[in-house]
């Protein structure tokens, strides 16, 4: 009866939950300023899928690269882990909602003291016996009524925790594929820079030994024999750096492909030009970023989730009701066990209300309230870092790439001055110093160049990552 009771009670406010439902807070953001920019870009071809952005660099090497990421870097397999266990613990939750059922059987032999208060009494009546065997057998059910919505609450915010997992899983996976391109471009770029480095070695070298020649014939100074030899070790001098950081960004990207330092260096020692950057969608709005962006969409079902905490919290001021039920055999001897005679029903309600805790309901309260706080904080913090990462990376592509094309320019104009230069030295009609300021320039210019087009890539790069660009949605 009391069961029965309990169950229509629980039915009848099945609809009722404790705590604030939860809304999702409103987002607004003033249209981005920087895309307007972007349409002005020389680009080769139209903007590529966002899903697999990288193609757009027309690069085989890249696109192999970031599949060999996707399948192999270990921070996306750990994160890949970590939505398995959220979503095993909403099944959880949400288990806690249902009854449970228990199957047992049970044999026992005892040998019974005789000097025990039950021994001492039975051994003197008859039949008495001192090793009996005893065999149970049963199934038994439990069900907590969720009359306030506690456990309720807590499935819903285990489901949104687990949601949360999903984003930051898809930005792990937006995170490794970037960093990946990023260290990829930085190859590309140092194996373009020692390149020039190496040919500046070799064309001051030449200039070297037209000083030597010139000085012997009498016709050079000693000054201008030192100053050729420090050009050409100040040029021999840039490669080391450049050798440095580019075996940092080997490693760098063996290790996101889940690869010990040194593996796949061998596939990149050909040096390729530096790709083209790709075009970016100009008409990128707020809507899109926050609909796309992982990080904001974990940082809503965190708040989501701590929402729900707040009512499981709240629902410990209310009592918790439960009903139990077993069904079983009891019997000495196994021929007797499933006899009427034997049959051992029982059935359990149970009530636990906490009332007198000084303070323990209301603590748990305060903080539930208090993380909800946080989370929402925290998700307006979000939508403004992808917005400040929107127009810092739209701007930075812009900018470095009209600095490409100054570059281009004066490097042009550069090695007009400089073989110039040195034809008017060897013609005896400049001195060496101008030779020398007019390589350094060139070489100077050059580098910045190589530097600058690797820079561009990476600002495309982080263009499509502040844009969520890496996943199918």
């Amino acid at each position: 009866m009391i069961a029965a009771m309990s169950l229509i009670i629980a039915l009848s406010i099945a609809g009722c939950a404790a705590g604030p439902d939860y809304r999702k807070p409103s987002a607004t953001l003033q249209p981005f300023h920087a895309p307007a920019a972007l349409s002005s870009r020389r680009t080769r071809a139209s903007a590529p899928a966002l899903a697999q952005w990288w193609l757009g660099f027309a690069d085989p090497e890249l696109t192999r690269i970031a599949q060999r990421v996707l399948n192999q870097n270990l921070g996306l397999t750990a994160a890949i882990a970590r939505v398995e266990q959220a979503r095993a613990a909403a099944r959880e939750a949400g288990a806690q909602l249902l009854p449970t059922a228990d199957l047992t059987a049970q044999a026992a032999r005892i040998h019974q003291s005789l000097e025990s208060p039950l021994g001492s009494i039975a051994r003197h009546l008859p039949g008495f016996e001192r090793d009996p065997s005893e065999y149970d057998v049963g199934a038994a059910a439990s069900w907590e009524i969720d009359l306030f919505g506690g456990l309720r609450r807590g499935a819903q915010a285990a489901r949104a925790e687990a949601q949360a997992a999903e984003a930051e899983q898809l930005g792990t996976r937006i995170t490794v594929v970037a960093d990946a391109a990023d260290a990829y471009l930085q190859v590309r770029g140092d194996q373009a820079r020692i390149a020039l480095a190496k040919d500046q070695v070799s064309t001051d070298e030449h200039l070297l030994d037209l000083v030597e020649r010139r000085f012997r014939a009498g016709l050079a100074t000693d000054r201008e024999e030192a100053q050729a030899q420090s050009l050409l070790s100040e040029a021999r001098a840039s490669l080391q750096p450049l050798a440095i950081d580019l075996e940092a960004q080997l490693n760098r990207l063996d290790v996101l492909m889940g690869a010990q330092p040194g593996t796949y260096a061998g596939e990149l020692s050909s040096r390729q030009e530096i790709p083209l950057p790709p075009a970016i969608p100009s008409d990128v709005t707020p809507a899109d970023v926050l609909r796309r962006r992982p990080d904001v969409i974990a940082a809503e079902r965190r708040l989501a989730a701590s929402n729900a905490r707040i009512g499981e919290a709240i629902a410990e001021y209310y009592p918790k009701i439960s009903i139990s039920g077993l069904l079983g055999f009891e019997s000495l001897s196994t021929g007797q066990l499933f006899e009427a005679a034997t049959f051992q029903p029982e059935a359990v309600a149970g009530l636990r209300w906490r009332l007198f805790d000084f303070g323990k309901i209301d603590a748990e309260v305060a903080g539930a309230k208090g993380a909800n706080a946080e989370a929402l904080a925290l998700y307006r913090q979000s939508i403004l870092h992808a917005a400040e990462d929107v127009e810092d990376a739209f701007t930075a592509l812009v900018q470095l790439q009209a600095h490409g094309e100054e570059l281009e320019r004066e490097v042009a104009a550069l090695k007009r001055a400089r073989d110039s230069s040195q034809r008017a030295y060897a013609a005896g009609v400049i001195p060496l110093t101008d030779v020398l300021d007019a390589d350094r320039q060139l070489l100077s210019a050059q580098d910045q160049l190589a530097l600058t087009r690797a820079n561009t890539d990476q600002a495309a790069v982080q263009s499509f990552r502040a844009i969520g660009g890496g996943w199918g949605s």
